[in-house]
């Protein structure tokens, strides 16, 4: 069913290094090679639950490129906007996980390969067939041009009736918080579906409760407010009212790539149109599901899993 449906996004691919064991990096002495990057998981996410997945990115001319590229060929992604770069080395990243599954990321991503990416690489035809847009602040944190080939991806989608979602993704070790609430608040506008993290729309905002994020979001008109806090489930603000979705109970080992994930369950439920309350809890499982897997992306489930995660397909076993 969802084969007709195609996602395009943008953004840098790493390879990640992760720890054999828990505990300050410091510490560790191995690490297995995996690949990570959000815009990365959420195209990985998309094409496990069944969507066309476009990938728009650059690669260091090396090994690790080759390892990416031919992972995400591999997914199923469509990789004909991904072309390999001379002189500038594929971007690397080290997780730190902790014992209950939380951990912190440290990046060797400058330059990027992405930087050479330009406008004039962004063209009408890379849009064909293109049902939604997915745009993260961690693309616009890798270099200021970024923005303007963001705001030709923003222009060229609302041309053509495309809906657009971005997830703020804030990396604080890329920029400060007000240039990131200063991007963002020139993104927004041309954006359909907000998904953010609660403590991210607190800090971009500078507002706590429900009632001031939703004064604060009013003046850019968006179609959807979704707020993602782990755990604790999802709200969704929609049409002047607040929807509501519980978390699942699940034993997290590794939390990076959940928000990815919710992400990439929303867009999902946004094309098939599912109600609200569906949306929330599809987006939920999807999340809930990749904190039990060690890995960026290896978590991400497939279309089926997450029905019988959900209980919303019978399963035979034998």
């Amino acid at each position: 069913m969802s084969k007709e449906f195609g996602v395009l996004t943008i953004g840098d691919a790493m390879i990640t290094m992760n720890p054999s064991t828990t505990g300050p990096l410091k510490y560790v002495t191995q690490f297995e090679r995996k690949v990570g990057g959000a815009e990365m998981n959420f195209a990985i996410g998309c094409a496990r639950l069944g969507l066309n997945s476009k990938w728009i990115s650059r690669l260091g001319k090396d090994d690790f490129g080759r390892v990416i590229y031919n992972f995400a060929r591999g997914e199923g992604i469509d990789v004909s906007s991904v072309s390999f770069v001379e002189g500038v080395p594929t971007s690397l990243n080290f997780k730190e996980i902790h014992a209950n599954g939380t951990g912190k990321t440290f990046y060797y991503r400058e330059p990027s390969p992405i930087a050479t990416l330009t406008e004039d690489d962004i063209t009408e035809d890379l849009f064909e067939d293109i049902h939604a847009v997915h745009l993260t602040g961690v693309y616009l944190a890798l270099g200021k041009k970024n923005m303007r080939i963001a705001k030709k991806i923003l222009k060229i989608a609302k041309q053509k009736g495309i809906i657009v979602s971005f997830d703020p993704n804030i990396r604080l070790k890329l920029w400060s918080i007000e240039e990131a609430r200063e991007a963002y608040e020139a993104i927004f506008p041309e954006v359909d579906i907000l998904l953010t993290g609660l403590d991210e729309i607190q800090m971009i905002s500078e507002k706590k409760t429900l009632e001031e994020l939703v004064a604060y979001t009013a003046k850019f008109a968006l179609q959807d407010l979704v707020i993602k806090d782990g755990e604790n489930g999802s709200r969704l603000y929609r049409n002047g009212h607040w929807i509501s979705a519980p978390g699942f109970s699940v034993t997290p080992v590794d939390t990076v790539g959940a928000g990815d994930g919710f992400d990439a369950g929303y867009i999902y439920g946004i094309l098939n149109q599912f109600d609200e309350e569906s949306l929330l809890r599809f987006a939920n499982g999807v999340g809930a599901l990749v904190t039990t897997v060690t890995g960026d992306n290896e978590g991400l489930p497939y279309l089926e899993e997450v029905e019988n995660f959900l209980g919303d397909k019978k399963v035979v076993e034998r």
